[in-house]
């Protein structure tokens, strides 16, 4: 009898210690799935807005391998998986037989070289091969417009006429959306990757420069490896603890548009800028940058200017409605950074926008 007491308390002892260990192993992969589920959601919602139906996602932790049709853009489904928050890279597959675009053959075919683009609190740096001095030229009087008065020009630009960038164009998107925020950023491409590393102001910026490198280096690996900033342990008051959750809030919901080639806000848009500066009042401490923006109907040369006083005219509208302007920045960028297809009307009226974000280091 002893014996046959002995035995199932055994058996139970043993059960006891084998439940958390199975629990462990069914619950991490279970966490895993989550994580890269969510992922997969908010990239298919993402190529679905853009208008790509038929895109087979999948993920293995952060790392995106995406699968289309024959009739879908490569490039621009890697642009729209690169700019979803958590991504770290992303590898597109396409055509009836699908061909894996990570290796370096579309970079070369693309003629597009090895380079790097940095900045730092005090330079912005270019590393590149250019075919010519009007294109060292040219780089040059890009980052002119982008200095600002405690930053300087490290031009490490050489000129190589077999080899070397053809122009400027390739390197202004990503110039421009590197040039936002402090501290050390770069993107570099060894003729198969390109490597986003540094810390960026916010998610916003973040998707910028995803979306800049992917169209820099069309079927080339995207590896986002930007950081955020960590908030500073601030004594804010709660509306400024929220405020950059409330105007990111604000920017998803409200749009302000312009009608074509003008800086005039369209009418469905005017309540948007005065919803804008009851947001701003909430919080007066945090400065914010009104980000000016057109669709691709003009020339690069006239779309910039064109950007920025759609940026000042916002900037002035919410300093008439009460708006410290001393807390606004106001820069435009032109045809650069779509949100919709240029192709469509509605689409274009999207790209004719102004966006508001906050700007970090106040």
């Amino acid at each position: 009898m002893p014996g046959l007491v002995r035995r199932p308390l055994i058996i139970w002892l043993l059960a006891a210690l084998a439940v958390p260990v199975l629990l462990t192993a069914v619950l991490i992969p279970a966490k895993a799935d989550t994580t890269e589920d969510d992922l997969r959601d908010r990239t298919v919602a993402a190529l679905k807005a853009r208008g790509i139906e038929n895109a087979a996602v999948d993920f293995d932790g952060r790392d995106a391998k995406i699968v289309v049709s024959g009739d879908a853009d490569p490039a621009q489904v890697r642009e729209i998986a690169a700019g979803v928050e958590g991504v770290r890279s992303v590898r597109v597959e396409g055509g009836a037989t699908p061909t894996p675009t990570t290796t370096s053959e579309p970079a070369e075919e693309s003629g597009v070289p090895a380079f790097e683009v940095g900045r730092t609190d005090r330079s912005i740096r270019v590393q590149a091969p250019v075919q010519s001095q009007a294109v060292k030229d040219a780089l040059s009087a890009e980052v002119d417009q982008l200095l600002g008065p405690d930053r300087q020009y490290d031009d490490r630009t050489t000129i190589d006429a077999a080899n070397g960038l053809a122009d400027a164009a390739t390197l202004s998107a990503l110039l421009r959306a590197l040039a936002i925020g402090s501290g050390d950023a770069s993107v570099r491409y060894d003729g198969d990757t390109v490597t986003l590393s540094g810390e960026v102001p916010d998610q916003a910026t973040k998707a910028t420069v995803g979306r800049a490198a992917a169209k820099a280096v069309p079927g080339a690996v995207v590896a986002d490896q930007l950081q955020l900033p960590t908030p500073p342990k601030t004594a804010l008051s709660e509306p400024c603890r929220t405020f950059q959750t409330r105007l990111a809030e604000f920017n998803r919901v409200y749009k302000i548009n312009f009608l074509s080639g003008t800086s005039i806000v369209n009418d469905a848009s005017k309540p948007s800028v005065v919803r804008a500066a009851a947001v701003l009042k909430t919080c007066t401490t945090v400065r914010v940058e009104v980000a000016g923006h057109t669709d691709d109907l003009g020339s690069p040369a006239t779309s910039l200017p064109l950007s920025e006083r759609r940026a000042a005219a916002v900037k002035a509208e919410l300093v008439r409605l009460g708006v410290n302007g001393n807390r606004i920045l106001a820069h435009g960028y032109g045809q650069a950074f779509p949100i919709a297809s240029n192709a469509t009307g509605a689409g274009r009226i999207a790209n004719r926008r102004a966006e508001l974000r906050v700007v970090q280091g106040n």
